[in-house]
């Protein structure tokens, strides 16, 4: 798809209906995110909720490549996007309640995530976990009633055989986003390991490291995601001629255009 209008940067911002939610876990730690929804009324023609990287490297729902994802993807694809910190965890939007536990206690947290998003009026979500999130997703999430797993840059180290098995017995969809400069785990090594579950998908990021650092790896990124949701949509558009706004990190405010 293209369009015309202004190019889409690093830091713009695409219409969406923006709330911010908390979600309880069942071990009484409150959860803060932010629901995105298609703008207009539109609907939803899918749902991701997103599981960040690692919180003790910096991780957070505002990791860049989610962010983008929150801020492109209900205009562009008409896609539900949930985001959220994980216990400990805070950003520019608030700090979840908690301590991090290493990947252990974050298994209430996906649980409650998701059960938040199945009482809106979304389609079936996907779980889409970067790094640290894609570990999340692979190791607790595959009882879980989603549609299937999107693994960004999975590191597959505290992911075990047992958790893979789990996701074929499920018989969900699994794809896996690997770069192909990724400095934990290569594409092949993603192939060899996620054999154990048919159908398991590894999509090539051509170019891309770890952290998906520059627009061009951004765009393949989300393209890949949308690709999977809705497939035989996109490629996205790199323009948009509506009314956007711009982030300014240095003082952390928006200005329309």
């Amino acid at each position: 798809m293209t369009g015309a209008g202004r190019p889409i940067g690093a830091q713009t911002i695409l219409p969406a209906e923006r709330e911010p939610f908390s979600a309880l876990t069942a071990d009484a730690v409150r959860l803060v995110g932010e629901l995105a929804l298609p703008p207009g009324g539109r609907a939803a023609q899918g749902a991701l909720i997103l599981l960040h990287p690692l919180p003790t490297a910096g991780g957070s729902m505002d990791s860049h490549l989610f962010r983008k994802a929150a801020w492109r993807l209900p205009a562009l694809a008409d896609l539900a996007v949930v985001r959220f910190n994980t216990r400990g965890t805070g950003s520019r939007l608030g700090r979840s309640e908690g301590e991090f536990d290493g990947g252990a206690a974050e298994a209430r947290d996906v649980a409650a995530v998701v059960a938040h998003t199945l009482g809106l009026d979304l389609p079936t979500p996907w779980l889409v976990g970067w790094s640290f999130g894609s570990e999340l997703a692979l190791m607790h999430a595959a009882h879980l009633p989603v549609a299937g797993v999107i693994a960004v840059s999975p590191p597959l180290k505290q992911t075990r055989s047992d958790h893979l098995i789990q996701w074929a017995a499920a018989r969900k969809p699994v794809t896996a986003l690997v770069p192909e400069h990724d400095e934990f785990l290569k594409p092949a090594q993603a192939r060899a390991r996620l054999a154990l579950i048919p159908g398991a998908k590894v999509v090539e990021g051509r170019g891309a490291s770890h952290l998906w650092i520059g627009e061009k790896a951004v765009r393949q990124a989300l393209d890949a995601i949308v690709a999977v949701v809705r497939p035989g949509f996109g490629p996205l558009p790199r323009t948009w001629d509506g009314p956007s706004q711009t982030f300014n990190h240095e003082h952390e405010r928006l200005a329309s255009s």
